[in-house]
C-alpha cells in the first residue's frame, strides 16, 4: 500500500483504505464494525495482533481511537499511519514484532464518521460532535449562523467598523486585529464577528447562535455523565449515543483490555485524569505510574504530560465531566488523550499555557503567529482581509485567520510530521501491560496411577495483573485462574478443576535499591497450581491458567 499523509480521507476511501490493510495482511490485522453512527454508517475497529501466536482474546491488549469530535482529523491520520508503520516493520523491528506477537491493539480510527464527513464536505459544516440534532430539533429563527457564507470554502472572521468596537488594527501590522486598550478612545475600531449569515436582523441587535447539533459525545460516557444544566452536550443519558455506546459496549466485553488512548486535536499536550479530582484522589501508586507514563510520552514525542484538572481546564471554576476519563475511573485502566498539533510551538511560542493562553496572550505571540503562517502555510492560515456585500449586514470585510486549516488539524503539508512521533510511545503503553507466561512446569509419577502436576505462572509484563490500584478499588479483576482438563477416564484425586488464585504483582511499584523499605513479597509476579490426577500411562492433561488481562497459557502435559 502506497498511503499519502498529506492528506485527510473521506468515508468511503476511509473505509477502502482500512479493507487494503486486512487484505494485504490478513495474518497481523481484522477488521470489524462495532455498531453504526447516527447516520448509519459502520464504525470500524481493526484488530493488530500476529494470529499465528495465538486469538486476540488471549492476549493483553491496547485501545487506541480517534476523531469522537468532528472536525479533529488528525486522529484519524494518526491511526491509519500507526497501522501502516506496524505492518510496514513487523518482522523488520525487534519491538513492534514482540508488541504483536504478544500483545493486541484495538485501534478505532474514526468513532464519529458522520461529524467528519460534515467537516471535509466542500462547503464544511463544524460541529462539535455528532450530527444528532440536541437538545432540539428544530431551526434557529434569528441570530448569526456560522457558515462559509461568500462559498469559498472557508469560514474567517467579519469585521465591520464601529466607533464603539473591541478591536483594531495593529499599529505596524494593519492585518492584525488586536485588542483596544482600555481607556482607548478617538480611532478606528471594529466589531469582530465570525462568518455567517444573519437571521431575522434587526439592524442593531447580533447574536451567535449554537449549533442546532449540540451533542459532544466526549461528554456521554458514564463516569462523571452530568445534565446538559451542568455539562453542555452530554446527551440525555450516559451512552444514549450510538457511537459511544458501541465503544462501551466494545471495551465492556473485551476484559483483556489493559489500557486506552484517545486521538483528539490540538493543543500539543498529553492529557491524564482525573478531569474532575486532583491528583491528591488519585491512588499514590497509579499517579507515579501516569507520571513514569509521561515522561516517556514527553520524551519520545516533545509534548508535556499534564493533569487535565490542574493544567487544562476551561475555567478554573469549573471541570469536564463525563468524558472518556470512564476507562480509568469506572475501569481502572490507564488511559491518556493526546491533543495533535500546537502552531503556537511552531511559530516559536514557548511560554504557551495550553488553554489560558486564548484568554490572553501577548501581542507579540500574534505577531509571531502571522510571521509563522505567512512563511509556512502561504496565505491560507490567515487570509488577508477582502471587501464583501453581506446580504444582511450590508458591507463587510472577511478574512483573519483560517482556523480550521491553521489550528485545528495539522495543514496537510505538515501532517505525517507531526503524527509521526506518536506511534512508538503507543507501542510502549501497550508493551508495560501485564503478560501471563508459564514458567514452571513439571509433571511427578507417584505411583499407582497417579501423577503430581505442578504448573508456575510468572507475570514477566511491567504492570501488575490487576493494572492498577484503581482498578483493585473497582474490584475489576478476579485474578489468575488455574484450570486442568483431564482425558477420559482420569479422576483428579487432589487440587481442583479451575482455582482462582490472587492477583500477581509487575515491576511497576517496586522501589529502589536504597529504599529502606524490605521486599518482603520478592515472588509476588508468580503463582503455583498443584494437582494429583489418577490417569492411564501414555494420556495427557490439559493446563490452563488465565487472567482476564493478562492473558491465556495453554499446555499439555502427558503423563508419563
Amino acid at each position: 500500500m502506497n498511503l499519502q499523509f498529506d492528506r485527510y480521507y473521506r468515508y468511503s476511501e476511509f473505509t477502502d483504505i482500512l479493507h487494503q490493510f486486512v487484505k494485504a495482511f490478513p495474518k497481523l490485522l481484522t477488521l470489524e464494525s462495532i455498531g453504526k453512527s447516527h447516520e448509519g454508517r459502520d464504525i470500524w475497529v481493526i484488530t493488530a495482533t500476529n494470529l499465528d501466536t495465538g486469538p486476540a482474546a488471549d492476549k493483553p491488549a491496547y485501545w487506541i481511537d480517534a476523531n469522537i469530535h468532528a472536525s479533529e482529523l488528525a486522529g484519524g491520520a494518526a491511526s491509519l499511519y500507526l497501522i501502516d508503520m506496524l505492518t510496514k516493520n513487523y518482522g523488520k523491528r525487534e519491538d513492534i514484532t514482540r508488541c504483536l506477537d504478544t500483545r493486541v491493539m484495538y485501534i478505532c480510527p474514526r468513532i464519529n464518521p458522520d461529524g467528519a464527513e460534515w467537516a471535509m464536505r466542500d462547503t464544511p459544516k463544524i460541529v462539535r460532535s455528532s450530527t444528532r440534532p440536541y437538545p432540539y430539533d428544530e431551526e434557529h429563527v434569528e441570530g448569526l449562523d456560522i457558515e462559509d457564507i461568500d462559498g469559498d470554502g472557508r469560514i474567517l472572521s467579519m469585521r465591520i467598523k464601529d466607533p464603539n468596537g473591541n478591536w483594531k488594527c495593529h499599529p505596524s501590522e494593519p492585518r492584525l486585529m488586536v485588542a483596544r486598550e482600555p481607556t482607548e478612545y478617538g480611532g478606528e475600531y471594529y466589531r469582530m464577528l465570525p462568518e455567517g449569515k444573519v437571521r431575522e436582523y434587526d439592524g442593531f441587535m447580533v447574536k451567535v447562535n449554537k449549533d442546532k447539533q449540540g451533542l459532544d459525545l466526549n461528554r456521554n460516557f458514564p463516569a462523571g455523565w452530568r445534565q446538559e444544566h451542568e455539562q453542555v452536550g452530554a446527551g440525555p443519558y450516559p451512552t444514549s449515543e450510538p457511537e459511544v455506546r458501541a465503544v462501551v459496549h466494545f471495551i465492556t466485553h473485551h476484559p483483556n483490555i489493559t489500557g486506552g488512548l484517545s486521538f483528539h486535536t490540538w493543543s500539543g499536550v498529553l492529557l491524564r485524569p482525573f478531569s474532575t479530582l486532583p491528583d491528591d484522589d488519585l491512588p499514590a501508586e497509579d499517579l507515579w505510574t501516569y507520571k513514569k507514563q509521561g515522561e516517556k510520552g514527553t520524551a519520545i514525542t516533545g509534548y508535556p504530560a499534564i493533569s487535565v484538572y490542574h493544567e487544562f481546564r476551561y475555567h478554573p471554576k469549573e471541570v469536564i465531566s463525563g468524558t472518556f476519563d470512564w476507562i480509568y475511573e469506572h475501569l481502572g485502566l490507564y488511559e491518556w488523550t493526546i491533543e495533535i498539533w500546537c502552531p503556537m510551538r511552531e511559530a516559536g511560542i514557548k511560554e504557551y499555557k495550553y488553554i489560558d493562553w486564548f484568554r490572553d496572550h501577548p501581542v507579540e505571540d500574534d505577531l509571531k503567529m502571522l510571521a509563522w503562517a505567512d512563511k509556512e502555510l502561504k496565505g491560507q492560515g490567515y487570509v488577508d482581509w477582502y471587501k464583501f456585500n453581506h446580504p444582511q449586514l450590508g458591507e463587510v470585510e472577511i478574512g483573519g485567520w483560517n482556523k480550521i486549516f491553521a489550528f485545528r488539524n495539522p495543514p496537510p503539508h505538515l501532517l505525517e510530521k507531526e503524527i509521526a512521533k506518536f506511534p512508538d510511545w503507543l507501542i510502549w503503553n501497550t508493551m508495560i501491560s501485564p503478560k501471563l507466561e508459564l514458567t514452571h512446569l513439571k509433571c511427578e509419577p507417584l505411583g499407582d496411577g497417579c501423577y503430581r502436576i505442578e504448573a508456575g505462572v510468572q507475570n514477566t509484563g511491567y504492570l501488575p495483573s490487576y493494572v492498577s490500584k484503581r482498578a483493585q478499588q473497582r474490584k475489576q479483576s478476579r485474578g489468575v485462574i488455574g484450570e486442568i482438563n483431564l482425558p477420559e477416564g482420569a479422576t483428579l484425586v487432589s487440587g481442583k478443576l479451575r482455582e482462582v488464585n490472587g492477583e500477581l504483582e509487575g515491576r511497576a511499584y517496586k522501589h529502589t535499591l536504597m529504599s529502606f523499605w524490605t521486599d518482603t513479597t520478592p515472588t509476588a509476579d508468580r503463582a503455583k497450581f498443584v494437582w494429583v490426577v489418577k490417569a492411564a500411562m501414555g494420556g495427557e492433561v490439559e493446563v490452563v491458567v488465565r487472567h482476564e488481562k493478562a492473558g491465556v497459557v495453554r499446555k499439555n502435559v502427558p503423563l508419563s
